[in-house]
């Protein structure tokens, strides 16, 4: 009966150094029996160059302990000190029997097994094997151990990934690091077209050709055609893409991966011959769901972000109103990385005391906040049409957020253009200076303020200021200059000569603000600005 050969007893190319011809033709018989191939070496600096050679590659060095150049010892060492052949087994072989101390020397400086002649070929060979088999298990747990810390970082790129393109070329360059290989990664939508692609690899394609979907018939036999998991199927000439070429016809491996029902899979495709084994199949099956569990995680944040964005919409104005003695314009970016949504907001009403603009912000970004910023928006808009000043509104709003919102905060500036009295009344509760520009081209930070909304506190009345045609006021909230790291006074003072500096149409002044203070995307930003014909 014939036992099969276990993976890790299959032949190998084994470097032969002796200086003696007879050793080398018997040693070399005996493992060319055996199936290894044997390359041979007279001396040390030939084993050496033999060893380093990349068209030779060896698994295992045989080396006598007296070479006429060097010791066989110190040709161990220098295998072993070299980082191109550290991993090197080496067997040492002696022509006789040598002293426990010489055998120790050897050992200590590299070596993994010794030899003495004569050598019965089961010896020889069973040394062999022991050898290769320990040095090629050892291998294999430290590629799993790479593999596996590739596998780790890539999945944390996954999800740091801001957008599907960017998740799709992720996908790709972790997965041709981990398996070596050309890969495409393909994000489709639920009937299999392709919404985002990416290649990385050697071999990978700089154009894709072919159809823009994954083939039918590929969705129906696919073992994931209508689960949820991952799973990996093989594919020829159904596969579009070709990794290089002439590459079309060769088989390939695709694995696809969803996390819920319904949902459009990810699938990742590399070379067949990529993934002989099934560790390597396991790692493809892991890199995919990764994948999927990435772009899940993704497309319900933009979902989410979405729906938020809606909802935060709802509570803002529908359009500014058009007073013939004052221009308008408006400018709000929402937090582009907040899933929730956050309290910022404006106002603009026209009341019989003359105009009445707001801007402000209720702290935090969620749900909640946001639906105190409604309470208080709508609030401030009714106790204007009541005819309440900028200081009658603020009290009764503090009401309102004692009542439904004890544990909120808001900041606060109300501007109320009253073209009867012929003056600017401004109160501002805890908010960001706005920032005043008079037909001269003076223009300053109004410092003055009193407390937050929220915390029960009286506030003071309006600074009143000359109502004199071409002022212009503009109103933010802090998320167009507070940055990290960024001293406030030092973003006020830009604040403000950005203002001095900017046109004169209110809606040009909001855009050339938003050139000059680009939204990091951390924060609301609203831009209100008002100039007086």
């Amino acid at each position: 009966m014939t036992i099969p050969r276990q993976p890790d007893e299959r032949p190998a190319v084994v470097l032969l150094v002796d200086d003696n011809p007879t050793n080398r033709y018997v040693l070399g018989t005996t493992l060319r029996r055996a199936g290894h191939q044997v390359v041979e070496a007279a001396d040390g600096q030939e084993g050496l160059a033999r060893a380093a050679d990349p068209q030779v590659r060896p698994e295992v060095v045989l080396v006598d302990v007296r070479l006429p150049d060097m010791t066989g010892f110190e040709v161990c060492e220098r295998i072993k000190v070299d980082p191109s052949t550290a991993s090197l087994p080496v067997i040492h072989v002696s022509a006789s029997a040598i002293s426990a101390s010489d055998r120790t020397q050897g050992l200590n400086r590299g070596a993994d097994a010794y030899l003495t002649e004569p050598i019965a070929p089961s010896e020889l060979l069973a040394t062999v094997t022991a050898t290769l088999r320990y040095t090629r298990a050892r291998r294999r747990a430290e590629l799993l151990a790479d593999r596996l810390s590739l596998l780790n970082r890539t999945t944390l790129r996954l999800h740091s990934a801001l957008s599907a393109e960017a998740l799709a070329r992720s996908a790709s360059e972790g997965a041709a690091a981990v398996l070596g290989c050309p890969v495409d990664v393909l994000l489709t939508d639920p009937e299999g077209r392709i919404t985002h692609f990416a290649s990385a690899g050697p071999g990978a394609p700089a154009e894709r050709i072919g159809s823009p979907s994954l083939p039918p018939e590929l969705f129906e036999r696919h073992p994931l055609a209508d689960a949820v998991g991952a799973a990996v199927e093989s594919a020829s000439a159904a596969w579009p893409v070709p990794f290089a070429d002439g590459a079309q016809e060769a088989e390939h491996a695709v694995a696809l991966a969803r996390t819920k029902p319904g949902r459009p899979p990810a699938a990742v495709v590399v070379p067949a011959a990529a993934v002989p084994t099934p560790a390597d199949t396991d790692l493809l099956t892991q890199l995919t769901h990764a994948t999927a569990l990435a772009l899940e995680a993704l497309r319900s944040y933009d979902e989410e972000h979405t729906l938020a964005l809606k909802l935060q919409r709802s509570f803002l104005p529908e359009e500014l109103p058009s007073p013939a003695d004052v221009e308008l314009a408006v400018r709000y970016a929402p937090a582009s990385r907040h899933a929730e949504i956050g309290g910022d907001f404006y106002e603009a009403v026209q009341t019989p005391a003359g105009l009445v603009l707001a801007v402000g912000d209720v702290a935090g970004h969620s749900l909640e906040a946001a639906m105190v910023m409604g309470q208080v928006r709508h609030a401030l808009r009714a106790y204007a049409l009541d005819g309440h000043g900028p200081d009658g509104i603020q009290a009764r709003l503090e009401k309102v957020l004692a009542i439904n919102s004890p544990v909120r905060a808001a900041t606060l500036c109300i501007v109320q253009v009253d073209q009867a009295a012929g003056v600017l009344r401004i109160s501002n509760a805890g908010h960001i200076p706005p920032v005043l520009r008079s037909p001269d081209g003076t223009t300053t930070l109004l410092h003055d303020h009193g407390p937050l909304l929220g915390l029960g506190l009286p506030h003071p009345p309006p600074a009143e200021l000359p109502l004199l045609p071409g002022t212009e006021v503009v109103l933010v909230t802090d998320g167009l200059i507070e940055r990290r790291g960024v001293d406030l006074d030092e973003a006020l003072e830009a604040l403000r000569a950005a203002v001095a500096s900017g046109p004169v149409a209110p809606g040009a002044m909001c855009d050339a603000l938003l050139a000059a203070f680009p939204p990091d995307g951390g924060d609301d930003v609203a831009i209100l600005a008002a100039r007086l014909r």
